[in-house]
């Protein structure tokens, strides 16, 4: 069959999803032989001991079959008291196959073609797609330069179309942490428009300077949260993640998930319950120092907010470089790879790196990056 004629066959749907932008970095990039890469949005640890013991364990006691579709009791159990611990809220939970699964999960439950969804801009990337596959509009506010949530501003993006608010703490591709007042802000807009309130939190456990505020507490009958295993405990591969929510959406969650991905892994879901167990603060002051120290080498040649949470900067290009394709492929050329920031946004301004690698890769990646932005 001809590539023309495949256009008949391809739905609207995938038409609609572009993966160009991190296509043609990864095409650039397969050219390198050591390439320093400060492009991955996955940690440079490996999963705890305990956790793949558990996974282990479950495959060898016959844990391998399928779990009901929420997910097995003693995992669900200790991640509902985990919430109310936080939030003094109780509230049922469905164990999705990541926090992707769980996001694609509940827009097929909210949504009609033609309604809208606002979200920041940068964006993760998952959002404006997942959002158009399955009939919605995706609706972006401006929050460049700080990434900061400023209520008037997203309000000014909501229409009468509008079903649901997404916001993300940690953010990616910012690293931006909202504060509890931000927070609040969020909910307060959700309740006044009869909105969704959708908090993407996979990188909750990742927070440098406090605790990350976030959860149901402001407005628990119409916030979905999601959190996720992949980021906190290097188990990416594994996919496993959590909504918690209104009674009513966490049950039509858990009816679609029946016809999609049926259940999360199994054995998964036993090392999952194991991982609340785990300690990762050796991990989280590791990524702190990271982060100190990327920043330290960028903001003398780069503006840029600081990250508060995850292992993103999203520092703006130079203004002598036409767009964020075209710095990106000079820094390629320099050995170094990163992501520009339209992957992430309506605007070329920018580009995410990564500082979840060696101290020793993000001083070469840096100072590579600093050079070439000092021309």
């Amino acid at each position: 069959m001809s590539e023309s004629n495949a256009e008949r066959f391809l739905s609207a749907r995938s038409r609609s999803v572009d993966a160009s932008g991190i296509r043609k970095v990864f095409d650039l990039g397969v050219k390198l032989k050591d390439p320093i890469n400060l492009s991955i949005g996955q940690p440079d640890f490996d999963v705890p001991e305990s956790v793949k013991q558990a996974a282990i364990r479950a495959i060898a006691d016959g844990k391998n079959g399928y779990t009901v579709t929420q997910g097995i009791a003693p995992f669900r159990d200790r991640i509902v008291a985990q919430i109310k611990a936080e939030t003094g809220q109780e509230l049922p939970v469905l164990i999705t196959s990541g926090v992707s699964g769980g996001i694609l999960l509940a827009l097929m439950a909210l949504l009609d073609p033609g309604d809208q969804v606002v979200m920041s801009d940068p964006y993760f990337v998952i959002y404006k797609y997942a959002v158009r596959m399955v009939g919605g509009e995706p609706v972006y506010v401006d929050t460049y330069p700080d990434f900061r949530f400023d209520p008037a501003r997203f309000e000014a993006a909501i229409t009468p179309k509008t079903k649901i608010l997404v916001i993300a703490t940690p953010s990616n591709p910012t690293g931006v942490v909202m504060s509890d007042e931000e927070l609040r802000a969020a909910a307060d807009l959700a309740e006044r428009h009869n909105l969704i309130l959708l908090i993407d939190e996979i990188y909750n456990q990742l927070c440098y300077d406090g605790p990350c505020p976030g959860g149901t507490r402001y407005a628990p009958q119409r916030t979905l949260l999601l959190r996720g295993f992949g980021k906190s405990y290097g188990m990416t591969g594994w996919r496993l993640g959590c909504a918690a929510g209104p009674k009513w959406l966490i049950e039509e969650m858990t009816k679609l998930q029946q016809y999609t991905f049926v259940c999360a892994p199994s054995m998964v879901q036993w090392a999952g319950l194991a991982a609340l167990d785990a300690d990762i603060s050796g991990h989280v002051n590791d990524y702190r120092r990271k982060r100190d120290l990327a920043v330290s080498l960028l903001e003398k040649d780069f503006e840029l907010a600081r990250p508060g949470g995850g292992f993103y900067i999203f520092p703006r290009i130079p203004q002598r470089f036409e767009n964020d394709f075209a710095f990106v492929e000079q820094a390629i050329a320099n050995n170094v790879l990163i992501i520009p920031g339209s992957v992430f946004s309506e605007q070329k301004t920018h580009f995410r790196l990564s500082y979840a690698t060696t101290d020793e890769k993000i001083r070469q990646g840096c100072e590579i990056l600093c050079r070439i932005a000092r021309g």
